[in-house]
Formats: structure tokens, C-alpha cells, sequence
């Protein structure tokens, strides 16, 4: 695993992957990813953002097979609108990345739903997003799930008693509890996934800190992050490093379902892919078991509902705002 790089990646021909976001690491996975002969759908919000996408693409690798298709994580009817979509199109699934991400609005916001944005973004979204696409992952080559979590989980707490931070919103609070709760999703899909027979490799990875717009994104270009991360961008490892362990977990021989990837240099926050260090609050697998049935219960999905999906039921009902 010695400076692993995306050069690195075998050959994806005849692999169908679906990655979460238009720009920054969701890019630079679905280049990769691209170049390296997969079918590739790339997922967002912004059409405008994503057919950029597609054509930067598609410039760095001509006949390259990407296309993008919408689809809006914080609101739960475009995720089912997405997986019947691809339900109806796609006979199997190979890979799904779980990329991408809000951080840290100086405000609380909510999804559609009335999640609050980060948790609902970054973990209960993916999550529905799981489950619409278990039947077709379950069909898939060798198939697997890659959700990404942050060095920000290290000091994470799931804070069952106020999830959606309606008594208390802090942003780093709520971003390290959204990002620790997708690891702890990732952990336990792996278990799942064993316990349940559905040949299924759940991996999480995380990017160190790298420079996309995440931060100015979600904190603001004027916030002391945005500015941080203006005036200081040389601390920030360029987004295609930061996009190295996302690639090994969704691509290499050697990564292990269950595991846990990062950069291996100054406390994980950049160089080369490596086995990371999960926090002892992500191990808590009684914990995990809660928050997947608080999950379930907040998203209605039914990760249980394997059969019924495999005939096209929906998984995804409409829940009562919150």
C-alpha cells in the first residue's frame, strides 16, 4: 500500500459506479474512476455543476463513460426519484461512493425533510441512498460501498437525545457527529451486510484535509475557516491526494471490507492511503445498532426489505416533516 496512487487502480471495464457530488473529491473519484474504464454516474444537486463535470471529464478522457443524473441528498423524495431511476436503467450496480457533503453552516439549517442539514446530508441521506440501491448492489461484481467520514469524527458524538441539534446547534458539533455517525454506518453495513448474506464490502475512508469548497461551501469564504482556508491553502493537500484513500478502498484487491482508510502522514491529514485509526466511540457496535434503527426509523427505509425491493417496491416512504 506504499504510496498508493491512482495510477494504481485496475482495471474498472465493465463496472458500474454511482459517486455523490460534482466537484472536489466526488470529481476527482469520478475522473479517476473514469480513466481508469468504468461506467460512471455522477451524482448532484447542480445540473449546470454536473454537466461541467461530465465535460471536464470527458475531455481528460476521451469516450470516457460518464453521465451525470440529479439528485438531492438533503431531500428524501429525490433520493427515491434517483434509485427508481436507476432501477428502472441498470440491471446491477459495482460501486457506490458516499461522498458528498455540507460543512458546517454558521446557522442551523434543515433538509426538506426537516433534518437538520449535516446529519441529514451527510449521513441520513446517504444512508436512504444505501438502501434504494441495495438491490442492485446485491447484484453487482464484487460489489462495494464506500461512505466517506472525516478526521472531524475523532472527536464525534451521537447525540441520540438531540440528533437534530434543535436544542443546541453548534457547526463543529454537528459536522463531527454527522461525520462519526457515517463511519459508524459503514462499520456496521459491513456487519450487516455479512449477517444477512449480501455479498456486499462496506468500507469508509476519510481525505485528511484537502482543499475543496467544502468549508467556504458551508462556513462561508468570510468565516475564519474560509479564511483559513484562503490564506493558508498550502496546509491543504490538493483534492486529487485527498481522493487517494476513497480510490483504494473502492478499487484496490487489498482493501478489506470493514476497514478504515486515510492519508498515513502528520496525524492522518495527508500523503498516501493506509489503514486509519477508528475512534472508540465508531467501535460502540451497540450504538451503531441504535442509530441504524433511529435511521430507519427517520428516513423509512427498510434495509430488511431485501426481497420486496429486488420486485421494485420502493423502499423509501414519505415521512411526516420533522
Amino acid at each position: 500500500m506504499t504510496h498508493w496512487t491512482a495510477s494504481d487502480i485496475p482495471s474498472q471495464r465493465g463496472r458500474t459506479a454511482v459517486v455523490t457530488g460534482t466537484g472536489g473529491l466526488g470529481f476527482e473519484d469520478a475522473l479517476a474512476l473514469a480513466r481508469a474504464g468504468a461506467n460512471v454516474i455522477i451524482a448532484g444537486r447542480s445540473s449546470s455543476k454536473g454537466a461541467a463535470a461530465v465535460d471536464r471529464i470527458r475531455q481528460s478522457v476521451p469516450g470516457a463513460n460518464v453521465r451525470f443524473r440529479a439528485l438531492d441528498l438533503a431531500s428524501l423524495d429525490s433520493i427515491e426519484a434517483f434509485g427508481e431511476g436507476l432501477l428502472d436503467s441498470l440491471g446491477s450496480l459495482d460501486l457506490l461512493i458516499n461522498n458528498a457533503g455540507v460543512m458546517t453552516p454558521p446557522e442551523r439549517q434543515v433538509t426538506a425533510d426537516g433534518f437538520e442539514l449535516q446529519f441529514g446530508t451527510n449521513y441520513l441521506g446517504h444512508f436512504a441512498l444505501t438502501a434504494q440501491l441495495l438491490p442492485l448492489l446485491r447484484k453487482g461484481n464484487q460489489p462495494r460501498v464506500v461512505t466517506l467520514s472525516s478526521i472531524a469524527a475523532r472527536a464525534g458524538a451521537i447525540h441520540f437525545d438531540d440528533l437534530q441539534s434543535e436544542r443546541s446547534y453548534k457547526p463543529m458539533v454537528a459536522y463531527g457527529q454527522s461525520k462519526l455517525a457515517c463511519l459508524m454506518f459503514a462499520l456496521e453495513l459491513q456487519r450487516r451486510s455479512d449477517a444477512a448474506g449480501w455479498g456486499i464490502q462496506s468500507i469508509a475512508a476519510h481525505p485528511g484535509v484537502s482543499r475543496t469548497d467544502l468549508i467556504p461551501n458551508g462556513s462561508g469564504t468570510r468565516s475564519a475557516a474560509g479564511v483559513l482556508r484562503r490564506l493558508m491553502w498550502f496546509l491543504f493537500q490538493p483534492a486529487a491526494q485527498g481522493a487517494l484513500p476513497t480510490l483504494f478502498a473502492a478499487t484496490s484487491p487489498q482493501a478489506q471490507g470493514g476497514a478504515y482508510y486515510g492519508p498515513d502522514r502528520l496525524s492522518e491529514t495527508r500523503g498516501y492511503p493506509a489503514i486509519s485509526r477508528v475512534p472508540p466511540q465508531a467501535t460502540d457496535t451497540d450504538a451503531a445498532a441504535r442509530l441504524w434503527i433511529e435511521s430507519e426509523r427517520l428516513t423509512e427505509v427498510d434495509f430488511s426489505a431485501g426481497d420486496e425491493r429486488d420486485t421494485g417496491v420502493a423502499t423509501i416512504r414519505k415521512p411526516n416533516p420533522r
